[in-house]
């Protein structure tokens, strides 16, 4: 009796192991420099997470923040294990989606936005991108892999053939968004080119020396998802609440995002950035029509099929629910 009652205790155990396995009592999460980083930036200040995860029954959960330069440094963090949730663009996702398939399986929690990318110039000979010389050198924040280098090889095939996507890579240089500025608008470096995104593109613009060389709707056919949140099947698997949680919140912060009053948003993310931007100036990016704060993905699939038909990527996704977790599939994504 002793026994059969010791070992229906272990295969109890056993059984409820799985469901009660604790969830991790910290969270690490990273973005990255622009205004495009909005929804993360309320979820941080207005803490957002903190809130929902209380009500997800996680008590005392600590939530951890980076800011990190590009997409790279993300994929680099998250596979070593230092980091839990990471945003950036479309192409970093893509790459990682890849490289993982089969074994972490990372895919994205969500999308953050849909919003363009503007190539600029200081170069008054450069009309299109065929116009670059060895003379000219385009920042961007992560050669070949960024979101910008590849919607920039998209460019590049529509405008000198395929197979020839990659004839811009070697004025390329990786550079963060506000030092790729700064070198551009000096005019004392060979960058005379910046693929950078809000609110970057819009203060360049600001100068009469710059022009806008291309734009990545122009180069989509449309709008298109910039930024991404994406982490491990592993944390997702062992961390249900706490997944969710982040999604709860993330849905708040773009309900108080899209608001029709934006002021209050715009002096939110002034005062976190400490930005010297005016508060008018950070009102208006987020009035424009083009900017659209929103976890519902928009045309990944045309990079994802981009990236895997020039090499760029060896697995191919057969829809946007491929790299994307399932509590998203709901949406009315392409």
């Amino acid at each position: 009796m002793i026994r059969l009652a010791y070992a229906a205790a272990i295969v109890a155990l056993a059984l409820a192991g799985p469901a009660a396995a604790q969830e991790q009592s910290q969270i690490r999460l990273a973005k990255q420099f622009g205004i495009s980083y909005l929804p993360l930036t309320v979820m941080e200040e207005r803490k957002l997470l903190e809130k929902h995860t209380q009500a997800a029954g996680l008590a005392n959960v600590k939530v951890e923040w980076a800011q990190l330069a590009s997409g790279a440094p993300m994929n680099d963090a998250l596979l070593s294990g230092n980091l839990d949730i990471a945003a950036g663009g479309v192409g970093p996702l893509l790459t990682i989606w890849a490289r993982t398939k089969g074994n972490l399986n990372v895919k994205a929690a969500a999308s953050i936005n849909s919003m363009p990318l503007y190539l600029n110039t200081i170069n008054a000979n450069v009309r299109s991108i065929k116009d670059f010389t060895d003379k000219d050198r385009i920042a961007l924040p992560a050669v070949k892999v960024s979101i910008q280098a590849v919607t920039l090889h998209m460019a590049a095939e529509k405008e000198f053939g395929v197979g020839k996507h990659d004839t811009l890579d070697r004025l390329t240089v990786s550079m963060s968004h506000p030092d790729g500025m700064n070198a551009m608008m000096s005019g004392r470096t060979e960058v005379t080119g910046h693929f950078t995104s809000a609110p970057f593109m819009y203060q360049q613009l600001e100068d009469s020396r710059v022009k806008r060389v291309l734009s990545s709707y122009e180069v989509l056919g449309g709008p298109s998802t910039f930024n991404v949140v994406w982490t491990t099947s592993k944390f997702r698997d062992q961390n249900p609440r706490l997944f969710r949680a982040f999604l709860a919140a993330l849905e708040e912060s773009m309900t108080i995002i899209n608001v029709a009053d934006k002021k209050p948003v715009a002096q939110l993310w002034i005062d976190a950035e400490k930005s010297k931007l005016s508060l008018d100036f950070v009102e208006k990016i987020l009035k424009d029509p083009e900017n659209v704060f929103t976890t519902t993905p928009q045309n990944v699939m045309k990079y994802a099929e981009f990236m895997h038909r020039v090499g760029a990527i060896k697995e191919k996704a057969a829809s946007w629910h491929d790299l994307f977790f399932p509590e998203i599939h709901g949406k009315n994504g392409s």
